[in-house]
C-alpha cells in the first residue's frame, strides 16, 4: 500500500531548499508572507504573472522564499526599480515589499512619487519601527519616547503616520493592519492585488530584538500583545479623541479610490495619441 505524502497547501508557492527561514525567532515577516501566499492562492494567481521587488532589510529577504522572479534591490530602491518592471510588462502582478526604514527614509522620496503617479503596485510595508537589520537605529517610524542604538534616552522625533503619507502623496489605495490579524490583512492583500493603482499596505510586524529588547518588552508575545492592544479600528477612532488617539495605531481601510487612472494607462494613451497622429 503506497504511502501518501502530504504537504503544506504553500510549499507550490516556495522555494523549498532555502527553508527554514533566517528571521529571528519571534520576527512577524513570515506571517505578512504568509497572508501574501494565502491571497494569491485564494485569487488563483499564476505565480509565473507576479514579480516581486524588495529593499534592503530583514523584510527584503522574503524574495528568497518565494517561488517567483525576484528583484532584490539596494537599499530605498524597491519602488523604482518596480516601476520599471510594471511599465515594461503592464500584465504582470508586482509587488514592491519593503520595510519602513527602507521605504520611509532612504526611499522616502520614491515612495511619495510612486504614490503621485498613482503607479500600479502592490506596496506591502512591513513596518518594525526601527532599522532592525542594521543595528537597530531609530527610524522615522520610531514612536516618540521609545529606545533604539541610536536613542539611548528616547526618541525625541515625531514619527511618520505613513498611511496618513501615502493618502497625501495621492495613492488609490490605502490600509493598515498588524499580524495579528491575519484575515483582514490577507483580504486587504487581495484587494490590492486586483486593483488598478497604488495599493499601499502597511502591517505592524514586532521585532522582539532589536525594538522589543532595547523597550523592555521581555519577551516576543508581551510585544505583540502591547501591538494589537494599541491598535485601535478606523471605524472606533473617529468616535475617540486626539488625547485619547495618542499613542494609538489605527488600522482598517483608509482609501479606496477607483478609476483613477494609473500610470501604465496614462503612457499607454500617451503613446495612441502619437500613433493617431501618424
Amino acid at each position: 500500500m503506497s504511502e501518501v505524502v502530504r504537504q503544506h497547501p504553500a510549499f507550490k508557492y516556495m522555494r523549498k531548499q532555502f527553508l527554514p527561514h533566517i528571521w529571528c525567532p519571534g520576527c512577524g515577516n513570515g506571517l505578512i508572507l504568509a497572508a501574501i501566499i494565502r491571497a494569491i492562492d485564494e485569487l488563483g494567481i499564476d505565480i509565473d504573472e507576479t514579480s516581486f521587488v524588495t529593499g534592503i532589510g530583514c523584510w527584503g529577504l522574503t524574495g528568497n522564499y518565494i517561488n517567483a522572479d525576484w528583484l532584490h534591490t539596494t537599499h530605498g530602491r524597491a519602488l523604482p526599480m518596480a516601476t520599471g518592471l510594471k511599465l515594461m510588462n503592464p500584465k504582470l502582478k508586482v509587488f514592491a515589499l519593503t520595510g519602513d526604514g527602507d521605504l520611509a527614509a532612504i526611499g522616502g522620496n520614491h515612495f511619495i512619487h510612486a504614490a503621485r503617479r498613482n503607479v500600479d503596485l502592490i506596496t506591502i510595508c512591513s513596518n518594525n519601527m526601527i532599522f532592525g537589520r542594521t543595528g537597530g537605529q531609530v527610524a522615522p517610524t520610531t514612536p516618540e519616547g521609545k529606545y533604539a542604538s541610536t536613542s539611548p534616552y528616547g526618541n525625541i522625533e515625531r514619527p511618520f503616520d505613513l498611511c496618513r503619507l501615502a493618502e497625501a502623496a495621492g495613492a488609490t489605495h490605502v490600509e493598515r493592519w498588524t499580524v495579528m490579524h491575519p484575515v483582514p490583512l490577507t483580504k486587504a492583500i487581495k484587494k490590492a492585488i486586483e486593483h488598478k493603482g497604488f495599493s499601499f499596505i502597511e502591517v505592524l510586524s514586532p521585532c522582539p530584538v532589536q525594538y522589543g529588547r532595547k523597550n523592555k518588552f521581555r519577551n516576543p508575545s508581551v510585544l505583540y500583545n502591547w501591538v494589537k492592544e494599541q491598535s485601535v479600528s478606523i471605524k472606533k477612532a473617529q468616535d475617540m479623541s486626539e488625547q485619547e488617539l495618542e499613542g494609538k495605531f489605527i488600522i482598517g481601510e483608509f482609501v479606496k479610490k477607483e478609476n483613477i487612472p494609473d500610470l501604465s494607462a496614462q503612457l499607454l494613451k500617451l503613446q495612441e495619441s502619437f500613433e493617431n497622429k501618424s
